[in-house]
């Protein structure tokens, strides 16, 4: 007698359940857990990726920038971030000598460009063996911007404003290297539209925009907001100034950068590409 034959086709149905079974796993080969020290490590060398957040945070800078350019000039005669200014005044007192301490003051010109582009070097060359936009290495240097002003700051409440003098040039010198390391961070973020510090450009790009008047321009909408950001930051400065004192705008210019060094905690984070999920089944 013959056996019956055993059927082993299953049921679609219940092959594509067994299908979509996960297999059970040895518990003793589950990987350990990642440590909090791990995932806060891990969060600080993340690369910061650009996005509406970070522009917000570079437009705050940028507010700080014009704080701090409003009270260099009434107070020493050149400019703490706008190198243009301070490249020309430099060139003038090599031809007219006799206005130096009437037009400018050429310690203070000089320490003003030569420290900022003391910082630019520093923190552009450093950030290339770091990386630009590694989270701990954008919080260290504005951690560290945000200490210089504040000592700036310190040194005009201690010792008074003197458009002349060692305490003059080291309080340009600080605000001016801050400044240059700052100008690297909208360059690290390929926004070049927001430099934080230089409007020359940024007026002009705007005015030979073939879509200025488009509704969808995020370059247009970025070099206005950085004007008007530093026009805002300027009538600031200024109004600090003039009613209770030019030490309490570098403050504020301080505790503004500071602000964003804690802003750069909750930034997003570039991902990396990942191959395309396998089909399963």
């Amino acid at each position: 007698m013959t056996e019956p034959k055993v059927n082993n086709l299953q049921d679609p149905e219940q092959k594509k359940s067994e299908c979509m079974q996960t297999p059970s796993r040895d518990p003793s080969l589950s990987p350990a857990p990642i440590s909090i020290m791990s995932r806060i490590w891990n969060h600080m060398m993340e690369p910061v990726r650009t996005s509406a957040f970070t522009e917000f945070e570079l437009l705050l800078l940028t507010f700080c920038t014009g704080i701090q350019d409003a009270i260099s000039f009434p107070d020493y005669h050149c400019f703490a971030s706008n190198q243009t200014g301070n490249t020309v005044f430099l060139m003038l007192a090599i031809i007219l000598p006799h206005l130096n301490g009437e037009m400018f003051i050429l310690e203070n010109i000089g320490a003003a460009l030569g420290f900022f582009l003391l910082g630019g070097w520093l923190t552009g060359q450093l950030s290339h063996i770091v990386g630009p936009r590694v989270r701990l290495w954008l919080i260290s240097c504005n951690f560290v911007q945000s200490c210089l002003v504040f000592i700036a700051a310190a040194m005009q409440y201690m010792y008074g404003t003197e458009p002349k003098g060692t305490n003059a040039v080291i309080v340009i010198s600080l605000l001016a290297f801050a400044s240059g390391s700052q100008v690297v961070q909208s360059r690290s973020f390929q926004m070049t539209e927001i430099s934080t510090a230089m409007a020359t450009a940024a007026w002009m790009d705007l005015m030979i925009d073939p879509r200025l008047f488009k509704f969808n321009n995020r370059p247009r909408t970025r070099r206005v907001l950085f004007l008007g950001m530093l026009i805002l930051g300027s009538l600031t400065g200024a109004g600090i100034y003039r009613t209770v004192g030019s030490w309490v705008a570098i403050l504020v210019s301080a505790a503004g950068k500071m602000l964003v060094t804690g802003m750069y905690f909750f930034n997003g984070a570039e991902k990396p590409k990942t191959a395309e999920s396998q089909n399963a089944c």
